[in-house]
């Protein structure tokens, strides 16, 4: 009887150790995968051709270097040969080079370390009326046109407000125009707008008036928004002590290409390329 016991007690101890196993397997089955890595953040610079690059192995000086990627995003590297580094961002280039290195059986613990020296690749374009015109690297993830405009030395006072963005985006013709004051106003940061690679940006001339006769400061003024032909005068300096509000003339080219003449009111706004004519008095 205590055999028979024994042995029923033997049993059912197997039976608890199968059913512990399958109960594990079964957990390691529905056990969530490991997370993924993290993302890569917009922020991060990404390489492009054109850029050099300095590359350091810790403690083998003689695999560290500086080159620039070729016009197809690689480099040569010493025992590795051709990498592919273009739209990587410096850590992921690290980990290439550090993978190839250990699973070459060339260096066992490779510390790989990957510098910027010089953005050449990424770059865009700023013409017209700015301070410094001309080409400017995109050294960061994200550069918006408020940043390169800051960059450039910002819009001279000749400048229009309206400045035009053409590139290209998903491989299709892209043009804005912002309208930079808006940008500055409550929840329009979206408006400012996010530039890529090869993007030109142009700042136009401002729209101005022409203003003439007996005016103390004749010439050519800067269009502000909403200028009335009394804002517009003022701008001028006002009239001189012969001239007369009544001899006040408006010039304005229609759509047509024809100038009509009209004697405008003081509130009357103004429109790029209108010229003001002020009369001598008569009297």
């Amino acid at each position: 009887m205590s055999q028979l016991r024994w042995t029923v007690a033997l049993l059912a101890l197997i039976l608890g150790l199968l059913g512990g196993a399958g109960r594990a397997q079964a957990q390691a089955q529905t056990a969530p995968a490991a997370p993924a890595p993290a993302a890569v953040t917009s922020g991060e610079y990404r390489l492009a051709a054109g850029d050099a690059v300095r590359i350091t192995v810790f403690q083998n000086p003689d695999l560290s270097l500086e080159t620039r990627l070729s016009e197809a995003g690689t480099i040569s590297f010493p025992l590795l040969g051709s990498v592919r580094l273009l739209g990587m961002t410096t850590a992921q280039a690290e980990r290439r080079l550090a993978d190839g290195l250990r699973d070459g059986n060339f260096v066992k613990q490779p510390q790989v370390s990957l510098l910027v020296m010089q953005v050449r690749g990424n770059q865009v374009s700023v013409l017209g009326q700015v301070g410094r015109p001309g080409r400017y690297p995109i050294e960061t993830g994200e550069l918006r046109l408020t940043d390169l405009l800051a960059t450039a030395g910002g819009i001279t006072p000749t400048g229009a407000d309206v400045v035009t963005v053409v590139g290209t985006r998903n491989g299709k013709p892209f043009r804005a125009e912002v309208d930079l004051p808006k940008v500055f106003g409550p929840d329009r940061r979206g408006d400012d707008v996010l530039l890529r690679n090869d993007d030109v940006v142009w700042v136009d001339r401002a729209p101005t008036i022409f203003i003439y006769g007996e005016v103390q400061r004749p010439g050519v003024h800067r269009l502000e928004r909403g200028l009335t032909v009394l804002q517009a005068l003022a701008t001028a300096g006002g009239l001189t002590q012969r001239g007369t509000e009544k001899g006040i003339r408006l010039h304005r080219r229609a759509t047509d290409g024809k100038v009509a003449i009209t004697q405008p009111v003081m509130d009357d706004s103004l429109r790029d390329g209108d010229v003001l004519y002020v009369r001598e008095s008569l009297f």
